[in-house]
Formats: C-alpha cells, sequence, structure tokens
C-alpha cells in the first residue's frame, strides 16, 4: 500500500474517532462506550503509522549500509 493510502485510511480512522467523541457529548448514558470506541479507532490509526514508518525505515536501512 503506498503512502497516500495509508494516510488517507489514518484520516479516516481519526475522523470517525472525532464522531464518537463528539456523539458521547451528546448521548451521556452512552458515554463510555463511545468514548471506548473512539480509543479502538485512533489505535487503529496508530497501528497503521507504526506499519507505514517502520516499512520505510526496513525499506531505507539496506540503501544505507
Amino acid at each position: 500500500m503506498n503512502g497516500h493510502a495509508i494516510f488517507e485510511n489514518v484520516r479516516r480512522y481519526r475522523g470517525i474517532a472525532s464522531l464518537y467523541r463528539q456523539t458521547a457529548a451528546f448521548r451521556p448514558s452512552q458515554r463510555w462506550s463511545l468514548l471506548e470506541q473512539a480509543g479502538e479507532w485512533e489505535a487503529r490509526a496508530l497501528l497503521e503509522l507504526e506499519a507505514y514508518f517502520a516499512a520505510r525505515t526496513d525499506f531505507a536501512a539496506p540503501r544505507a549500509a
């Protein structure tokens, strides 16, 4: 997957997390469940970024040697 697609996924995941947080503000009875789901989407975005940069580091390492 190319970098543009990965960053688009990260943007999408963070947008979904933001919607969950906004919804939590207006639904107090479901707040903790919604915030937990927002955290899961943020974690997914972070994993995507970590995988991207790890792959770039692995790709760049042989050329630096």
